[in-house]
């Protein structure tokens, strides 16, 4: 019998402990922390994030049910639902917003030579937002409606990696669009957004940076055809066109050429027309970024199924931040422990195993299927780009 470490153990190996500390650090997490540690929270909440527990009650109770492996497990303080639960509320959740970074900044490169399914060297990035629905009369601060409150998680997506790179957790009245102020163009990169971002001054300031953006354009919106390309048959493309834009208002936003794509879907039907600031690529290769963005939606999708982002073990704004953040470290670590020990398992495989054998002494490679070498193992399932999900 296997007498190492046991697998919750086993999975926090892979944490950059250095840089934990760091961000606690920063922002004093552990002052006055009285025993129980933001590691120690993190632990917590990790646990609860890969056995999907329902509430600190819940967490609590599987914990303390197992006194005699939680030191092996990494904990030092006392379990408590009390304890956690102030931890949640007054701890500060830029800590591990700032370590989700740390963790994100680490898995990236592992999936640089990943597959993106168009014939693109250059980094391309989809953002977009997802909202997660709230009770008004618990979480008052995000009121959204009327009735009705929510949280925006706006996140900007490296489509090749599936890895998010930016994420912001606002209340629901913050609109989408607000959020290209605050991302730093990466010259060379694409931006794939959809129509809620088509706001030409702020996208004139992509294309000054020396970025490229592909978006759709809206109803309403007057373009100029200045030329016509050619464009190859039988590919869905039906024109190629260099325009302008032709109000006085939106010209003086964006000065320059614009090249307009309108392209017929051939499963669906449906006839899309696309806004870009990039000339040299193929037409056809355009329209395949925009549909690559769908997988920004299977993310969102992914992680509302499968993490813990829906139902809030508190109802604060850091709470609810802390939470998310926390999920998101989760996602992004197993990710890195995928592409480490090379494991062929889908990511949403990986969770199912690991879910069930926490406080077992058993390799993951074992748990996980792959119980000969890992170097034999595929290094990346195609059955889905989104990390296998």
């Amino acid at each position: 019998m296997y007498t190492g470490k046991l697998v919750f153990s086993q999975v926090m190996e892979h944490l950059p402990v250095h840089e934990f500390q760091k961000c606690v650090a920063r922002y004093g997490g552990d002052y006055k922390s009285r025993g129980f540690s933001c590691r120690d929270q993190f632990l917590c909440m990790s646990f609860a994030q890969l056995t999907f527990r329902e509430s600190l009650r819940d967490i609590e109770a599987c914990l303390r049910s197992v006194p005699e492996k939680l030191y092996h497990l990494g904990f030092r303080g006392r379990i408590a639902r009390s304890t956690l639960a102030d931890a949640n509320e007054t701890r500060d959740w830029r800590i591990y917003a700032d370590f989700a970074q740390s963790l994100i900044h680490i898995a990236r490169p592992m999936y640089a030579s990943d597959p993106l399914g168009v014939d693109l060297d250059a980094t391309v990035y989809a953002l977009d937002s997802t909202t997660i629905d709230l009770c008004l009369s618990v979480f008052p601060w995000a009121h959204f409606r009327d009735q009705k409150a929510a949280v925006k998680m706006h996140t900007l997506l490296d489509l090749r990696r599936s890895i998010p790179t930016f994420i912001e957790v606002s209340d629901g009245k913050r609109h989408d669009v607000n959020l290209l102020d605050e991302i730093v163009a990466e010259p060379g990169a694409f931006y794939v957004v959809d129509r809620a971002y088509l706001d030409f001054k702020r996208l004139h300031a992509f294309h000054r940076s020396g970025a490229f953006f592909v978006t759709r354009t809206k109803t309403g919106v007057v373009l100029n055809r200045r030329y016509s390309h050619a464009v190859p048959p039988d590919t869905g493309v039906t024109s190629d066109q260099t325009v302008v834009l032709g109000t006085s208002g939106s010209s003086r936003n964006y000065p320059d050429t614009l090249r307009r794509v309108r392209f017929v879907d051939p499963e669906q039907g449906r006839r899309l027309i696309f806004l870009t600031n990039n000339f040299e690529l193929p037409a056809l290769t355009i329209a395949q970024l925009y549909k690559s963005r769908w997988r920004i939606e299977l993310f969102f999708k992914w992680i509302k199924q499968h993490l813990r982002i829906k139902a809030f073990y508190g109802s604060s704004e850091n709470a609810v931040k802390t939470q998310i953040w926390i999920a998101v470290a989760s996602y992004v670590l197993i990710a890195i422990l995928k592409k480490r020990l090379l494991l062929s398992a889908s990511l949403h495989e990986i969770l199912q195993v690991l879910s069930l054998n926490l406080f077992e002494k058993t390799p993951i490679l074992q748990a996980c299927g792959d119980s000969q070498s890992h170097e034999k193992s595929r290094v990346f399932s195609n059955q889905l780009s989104l990390l296998d999900l």
